[in-house]
């Protein structure tokens, strides 16, 4: 890994999932409030001021959106049940929605059960579907049970006058090979929410190359949406809320009018915006993370946590609608609607 990118990380305090978990019940209520929309000039350019920059006119589209299950290979776990009710409000949303896009973290430690579980989950939804990986579903065979059930972990596809692509940006250096480390350790280290020996991860090359390819024919006037698990901005990159390849995704695609990203990994109701591309983070269906010691220039939104006991606070699923102009707008669709603030309901303009 190189020395610069060793430095984003803490050698101090790994926290591992399952510890950040018990932090967050019992500290959700001071890490998490403020959940309430302050308007300020940034705010209002984050959601209701979006220039309409894109010019081609298309035909408008919703996709569904869910993130984050973590499934265990355990019976009736009670991810299991939050899962299926996010496929069971999708399936319920008027309109139905073209497709269902599945961003990341099927599975918690990556067995082959977990992905099958989460597949045939998956496969109740009444309309077609498609699933990136997220690091949870790739580090014990390196994918092998994923692509098994998934196929290729970059794709796009044409809809409606739109340029959807789907990427694998959680892609990390070797670091297992020269330490000996067996899939079972490996795994574990990744399932670290701070890995200091993993490094930060993103689409590398392969990935990089596949996207130039992938949009060199596409007009700039074509609204562009992209899912990634990770952010494509450096949110948090303690926390591996980032992308490392990030400003080289962005270059690639500068020469859009409008590109909206879509990323799970945060479990949480976050925006950002760097120049032509707007990007929103998404709730799982499994927990919610506190949010991190950061201070956004805009908009300030954060979920409530009114009631950290409650397993379904901060959670759900999302529909993002994107209009005849290629403007999109996420909604947030939680298990327990007074955790959105008032302004996240009416859509975050993308």
């Amino acid at each position: 890994m190189r020395e610069k990118d060793k430095k984003i990380f803490s050698e101090k305090e790994k926290i591992t999932r399952r510890d950040f978990l018990g932090l967050s019940a019992k500290g959700a209520a001071a890490t998490m409030i403020a959940g309430v929309f302050s308007p300020s000039v940034g705010s209002m350019i984050g959601l209701g001021g979006v220039a309409e920059a894109a010019t081609k006119k298309i035909k408008p589209f919703t996709f569904a959106v869910m993130t984050d299950g973590h499934l265990y290979n355990i019976k009736d776990h009670r991810f299991d049940a939050m899962f299926m009710k996010a496929v069971d409000m999708i399936n319920n949303m008027k309109p139905r929605p073209d497709m269902v896009i599945y961003g990341g973290d099927i599975g918690q430690t990556g067995l082959e059960a977990e992905i099958k579980k989460g597949k045939n989950m998956l496969d109740k939804l009444k309309m077609p579907y498609k699933v990136i990986p997220g690091e949870h579903d790739w580090y014990l065979d390196m994918g092998k049970a994923w692509r098994g059930f998934f196929g290729e972990e970059n794709w796009s596809i044409n809809h409606n006058g739109a340029h959807v692509i789907g990427m694998n940006s959680i892609k990390i250096d070797d670091f297992w090979t020269g330490p000996g480390l067996t899939p079972e350790e490996r795994m574990g280290r990744v399932l670290e929410l701070e890995c200091n020996s993993c490094g930060p991860w993103g689409v590398e090359e392969d990935g990089l190359e596949w996207l130039k390819k992938d949009v060199k024919k596409v007009s700039p006037d074509t609204p562009v949406v992209i899912f990634t698990h990770s952010p494509l901005w450096d949110y948090y990159p303690r926390w591996n809320f980032a992308t490392k390849d990030a400003p080289e995704i962005r270059n690639i695609l500068r020469k859009f009018d409008n590109v909206m990203s879509v990323h799970g990994h945060v479990h949480q109701v976050v925006f950002n915006k760097i120049g032509n591309i707007s990007s929103v983070g998404t709730s799982s269906t499994s927990w919610p993370w506190p949010y991190p010691p950061v201070e956004l220039p805009y908009p300030h939104i954060r979920h409530n946590r009114l009631d950290p006991g409650n397993f379904e606070d901060g959670m759900g699923a999302h529909h993002l609608s994107v209009a005849d102009n290629g403007v999109g707008t996420m909604f947030y669709d939680p298990f327990e609607p007074s955790s959105i603030p008032d302004a996240v309901k009416r859509g975050v303009k993308l």
